[in-house]
């Protein structure tokens, strides 16, 4: 059964004071409403409430100020932070101010309802505010956007800077996974020790394990010193192992064997060394299937996967990507390159391009668009022009009120023209199936959040057939750490 409670509300917006409070209410909550921080404090003071929701942007007092000051006098009354602010730092410094949970807005408000339950009914725990780091003031942004994937991918991070727990990144080339990683590190509680990346594809296969865990003199024929390897450089800090599915098995049994035992030797050496490193690894293949193939370790696998966030691709957050061109514009700005600016339409072709490239395509274009044209103003045609030249320019002129029907169609006669004589010979009606079945499940869950009930809503499925098609296809559900 749900637990009620006093609710106090604090937003400066009496439309939001008005719907909280009758949503709350109707489930059987007492709520006070205030726009003002002050008097929430005053209340707080006073002993009252047991949950307090609190906008961070208030008249007379940021939201984010006043959270340490109430865990400071009542320790066991949760706080829930919303803002209009949606960026990573914004949801950082709620949770290192001690917030229970931050909410973007425009927020879901069975999402809110959802919250302030778990905030009532759960167990408090032994969670002090943390001291904070002077980065974390700095609103120079390690990543850009405010789309909801975003804003889901801001909460986890915050959720995941005060601990050690491994981390991996999912996500095509491009799409920002290093810095994920660093966001990890630069704000987490190992950000005072080095951040050391290591590019597996980029290794030679036979130097792989000398490279992660160094080597001593004369180990092998041209090992003429002794050499620290990557978890050596990385102690008491973060190690990114990108590209993770390139590692060869070898050197995967051997990984395997420094996280169960949390220390290692080096090649040629016999006294173990204490491995005191956060692992973040990265991948834009699909383990999964590698496990299945052979070609990746599932204990491995799972002792990486143990908190795994996905990147979207640029094409499925295309609503950042105006504030992504400005970021831009704004960066070659500050390094002395000329202020420039695109013309809306040309900003309309961005939106509407396909980025396989993802954003590192797009930081490249406009970069190329700030060297090689003069004109303040970037006209359309300019932009056109740049983007006509890469393979996939065939996207820039896909209509945005394109049917479901049209753009599947589209995409099988592409397959279709692609393989041709390669086609099996039978079995095809049920494979195209299966093969949209997955992502379409994927894609549900990613836009409820993981939230298998609305899932199944928004599918029209009953909610067992829904987890039976998780279970069958091996989908893996990644809702918020808690």
């Amino acid at each position: 059964m749900m637990r009620t409670g006093n609710i106090l509300i604090a937003d400066d917006d009496r439309a939001i004071r008005t719907v909280l409070s009758q949503a709350l209410g109707r489930q059987g909550h007492t709520v006070q409403t205030t726009g003002t921080a002050s008097t929430l404090w005053q209340w707080v003071s006073d002993g009252a409430g047991d949950l307090v929701i609190t906008d961070v942007v208030m008249p007379d007092e940021n939201g984010l100020d006043l959270i340490p000051r109430i865990k400071k006098l009542r320790p066991n009354l949760r706080v829930i932070a919303m803002s209009a602010q949606n960026t990573l730092l914004t949801a950082v410094k709620a949770t290192e101010r001690g917030a229970f949970e931050y909410l973007p807005k425009p927020f879901d408000l069975r999402e809110l309802v959802s919250v302030v339950e778990r905030a009532l009914s759960e167990p408090q725990g032994s969670a002090s505010v943390a001291e904070l780091d002077p980065r974390i003031e700095d609103e120079r942004l390690p990543l850009i956007g405010r789309s909801p994937a975003m804003q889901e991918i801001y909460r986890v991070l915050a959720r995941l800077m005060g601990t050690d727990l491994t981390v991996m990144v999912y996500g095509e080339s491009g799409t920002g996974k290093e810095l994920v990683s660093r966001a990890l590190h630069d704000y987490g509680k190992r950000r005072h020790g080095p951040f050391v990346a290591i590019n597996m594809a980029a290794i030679p296969r036979e130097l792989i394990e000398s490279e992660l865990f160094g080597h001593e003199k004369g180990a092998f024929t041209g090992a003429s010193n002794r050499y620290a390897g990557r978890f050596e450089q990385a102690s008491g800090g973060t190690l990114f192992l990108d590209e993770i599915g390139d590692m060869p098995l070898e050197a995967q049994t051997r990984l395997l064997r420094v996280l169960q035992e949390g220390e290692y030797t080096t090649v040629g050496g016999r006294t173990p060394i204490k491995a005191d490193v956060r692992i973040v690894t990265a991948t834009h293949r699909d383990l999964r299937q590698m496990v299945r193939q052979g070609l990746f370790r599932e204990d491995l696998y799972y002792r990486l996967n143990v908190v795994p966030i996905r990147l979207p691709p640029l094409r499925e957050r295309s609503e950042d990507i105006p504030e992504l061109v400005r970021h831009f514009f704004a960066q070659a700005q500050d390094e002395g390159l000329p202020a420039k600016s695109l013309e809306s339409d040309a900003l309309d072709d961005l939106k509407r391009y396909r980025w396989p490239g993802n954003v590192r395509e797009l930081e490249n274009v406009v970069r190329r668009l700030i060297a090689l044209y003069s004109q303040e103003i970037i006209s359309r045609d300019v932009v056109r022009a740049e983007l006509s030249d890469s393979p996939a320019d065939e996207s820039i002129g896909v209509p945005a009120d394109e049917s479901l029907g049209d753009a599947v169609e589209r995409h099988l006669r592409d397959y279709f023209m692609a393989h041709g004589e390669a086609l099996p010979a039978s079995g095809l009606y049920e494979r195209i199936l299966h093969e949209v079945e997955r992502p379409l499940i994927e894609l549900s869950l990613s836009a409820t959040r993981g939230n298998q009930i609305r899932a199944a809503k928004l599918l029209g499925l009953n909610r067992n057939t829904l987890r039976k098609k998780i279970r069958d296809l091996d989908i893996q559900v990644v809702r918020g750490v808690k």
